[in-house]
């Protein structure tokens, strides 16, 4: 049974990353860069950052450009298995865990990977609130060193798939796509709980405003 639902997940992967694929090969995508060399689909510069994306926007980075240097942490819940297959083949290393599953184990893989790895996450995943981020990413980019770069992405027309908590968002083809970043966040090594809690709030914020700029441009 695992092995046949190890079969399916590759299959579905494949078959939604060829049309995810020929879909965004039609779009138009408009790349507003806070920062020098903060661009995940460059090559340039031997930093890492981690990419802050919220959970319902997920399929914009993924197809958007074509990755280099990127690892994504993914829940090990079923959800998270079809996306992991589909990650796996547009050549993004895997790091399997969640605040409720494997939290512990998946922070140290993630530690362990190389300076210049990016790290794609989702604030609010796998369970939400929607678009309310968490500590962790916080944590994170305390012990990694890393600077949290915030990210927004909005179409100019798109669908909305309804989920558990929070809907995914896919353009709609032939349509103009904002991706916006924002200046790296970077938070203070062995930071204390108050001081997270504060930079979880500045990125909060940071991410509000980058998605209400980027709806803006769609909308204009």
């Amino acid at each position: 049974m695992r092995i046949r639902n190890r079969a399916v997940d590759w299959l579905l992967a494949w078959g939604v990353i060829l049309i995810c694929r020929a879909l965004f090969r039609t779009l138009r995508i408009q790349y507003l860069v806070g920062a020098p060399n903060t661009n995940p689909y460059s090559n340039d510069g031997t930093e890492g950052f981690i990419y802050c994306v919220w959970h319902d926007a997920i399929a914009f980075p993924m197809f958007a450009g074509r990755h280099v240097r990127t690892a994504a942490l993914v829940s090990r819940n079923y959800d998270g298995s079809h996306l992991a297959a589909g990650l796996k083949i547009l050549g993004i290393s895997l790091v399997r865990g969640s605040s409720s599953r494997g939290g512990a184990t998946a922070v140290r893989e993630l530690l362990r990977l190389p300076v210049n790895t990016h790290l794609v996450l989702t604030p609010d995943g796998p369970r939400g609130p929607r678009r309310q981020a968490k500590l962790g990413l916080i944590f994170l980019a305390s012990q990694s060193k890393r600077g949290i770069v915030p990210t927004a992405f909005s179409a100019t027309r798109y669908w909305k798939i309804p989920g558990k908590w929070t809907d995914l968002t896919i353009p709609k083809p032939f349509t103009r796509v904002y991706a916006l970043s924002g200046v790296p966040i970077f938070v203070r090594a062995h930071a204390t709980s108050s001081e997270m809690a504060k930079m979880r709030d500045e990125l909060q914020a940071e991410m509000v405003r980058l998605g209400a700029q980027a709806d803006k441009l769609a909308m204009r």
